[in-house]
């Protein structure tokens, strides 16, 4: 692929609509447009102007509104015009065709941001922000991918990397330059130095539990005996009526499924058949699937009825849920419970943790929506705090980190050869690199001679 050419292409999504934007950026691309329009602008940076979108005879097509970035305050560091033209796919089309007629090449998928990568104006961890902000299905997914776009992942792997180049600055001082009366730390300093940099990597590696339920949602089943209220409880969380309900048990006898966000979190929703003795082949299958969707689940709603004693069904169906996975129990129907206190204590003894809830008046609901992200993920509250990874890339590189880090401690405790020690740092340090961008040999040298006045 060529980075030093102009490349052009439509940046807004197929289809009509009021505006369409076809973007140009390369050393060129003032040139390209004043190719397609009449009446061209004076190209004041970061200013808009009206012009003509003409064809090859010089007969209008469309009046655009033309805007120039200039080198390299745009977004790919390049100079880049945008022209925004009426939103018909084919006066879109005719502008693009026009713009690689006149010396522009049709750009490749996420060139403008591999552009804007590699002319250093954003990192990876940015650029991979940018494209889960483009994908984002709930408000609070946007606003964490457009926290990632201003850099929130590079600021907390930061400190962890800055304390991993001060030690293997002191390892390669100590090593090379012994002669001048600098030497290697001894263990327990290592030990010292190093065990942040352990500490630091594992926390943001472990926060991925609760990135990845942001990044790509969870699946919740809810299940239970026939008429507890699944499906009611079903079209609670989903705000709508999308499930049937009746007070005829096994009115559900297939797999409903919607998406719901709970809590910024994309979740599907499952609602199952009534699990009981099955009364026909339909039933049968039907129960048959809430099992396969209670095992294939990350979360399970387990609804028991509370406007009647629990049962030992209902135990025992929690108990098969809780060996599965995660389960959250939700004792429904509070509206229709007797006000015994009798009543009320035996329900609580034998639902210890249960949720209680109506899913026809909605009392308890909200109660159950902070729940679900926090049973699916239990540190979830203290990542969203201080920051988490979404990316299954950067959790597989501090992993790899981790592991190299973990040889290093283990190499200072045995006292192995401190040119080995290095070996095993550089090894945490390349899939940081990986992450951040490139540490080179430069810079360890430049950390070496400021630390240490050598030479001075």
């Amino acid at each position: 692929m060529k980075l030093d050419d102009t490349i052009a292409a439509v940046s807004t999504p197929p289809g009509r609509g009021g505006i369409g934007v076809v973007r140009l950026s390369g050393p060129d691309s003032r040139k390209v447009a004043e190719a397609l329009l009449r009446r061209a602008p004076d190209w004041r940076p970061w200013s808009a102007s009206l012009a003509e979108l003409t064809d090859a005879e010089s007969r209008t097509i469309d009046r655009v509104v033309v805007m120039f970035f200039e080198r390299p305050r745009s977004y790919t560091a390049e100079d880049v015009v945008e022209i925004s033209c009426h939103g018909s796919p084919v006066v879109l089309r005719f502008c693009l065709e026009r713009a690689l007629e006149s010396g522009a090449r049709l750009a490749e998928p996420g060139e403008f941001t591999l552009r804007a990568y590699l002319n250093g104006r954003i990192d990876l961890p940015r650029a991979e922000a940018i494209r889960d902000l483009i994908g984002a299905t709930t408000l609070y997914q946007a606003r964490v991918a457009a926290q990632q776009a201003e850099g929130s992942v590079s600021k907390r792997l930061a400190p962890v990397k800055e304390q991993l180049l001060e030690l293997i600055a002191l390892l390669e001082a100590g090593i090379d330059f012994a002669e001048d009366d600098i030497s290697v730390p001894p263990d327990a300093e290592l030990l010292r130095r190093i065990l942040p940099v352990v500490e630091g990597a594992g926390r943001l590696a472990a926060s991925f539990a609760y990135g990845k339920l942001v990044a790509a949602g969870l699946s919740l089943a809810i299940v239970g005996r026939p008429n507890v209220g699944k499906s009611s409880l079903f079209n609670r969380l989903l705000e709508q009526d999308r499930a049937i309900v009746t007070d005829i048990p096994g009115t559900t006898r297939d797999l409903v499924s919607e998406v719901a966000s709970i809590g910024g979190i994309p979740v599907k929703l499952i609602d199952t058949a009534g699990i009981r003795e099955a009364e026909g082949l339909a039933e049968t299958l039907g129960i048959e699937r809430s099992f396969q969707a209670m095992a294939d689940a990350d979360l399970v709603l387990a609804v028991v009825d509370a406007s009647e004693p629990v049962i030992e069904e209902d135990l025992a169906l929690i108990r098969r849920i809780r060996s599965c996975g995660r389960v959250v129990v939700v004792a429904n129907k509070i509206d229709l419970a007797p006000t015994g206190s009798g009543f009320q204590e035996a329900l609580r003894r034998a639902l210890p943790d249960a949720l209680f809830v109506s899913a026809r008046t909605g009392e308890g609901v909200d109660a159950l929506r902070d729940a679900i992200p926090r049973a699916a993920a239990p540190e979830g509250e203290v990542q969203q705090e201080s920051g988490f990874i979404t990316s299954v890339r950067h959790e597989r590189l501090l992993k790899e980190s981790l592991e190299f880090l973990e040889k290093a401690r283990l190499a200072i405790e045995e006292r192995v050869p401190h040119e080995m020690l290095l070996l095993d740092l550089y090894g945490a340090l390349r899939p940081i690199d990986a992450i951040t961008g490139a540490t080179t040999a430069d810079d360890i040298l430049n950390r070496i001679f400021s630390t240490f006045c050598i030479g001075k």
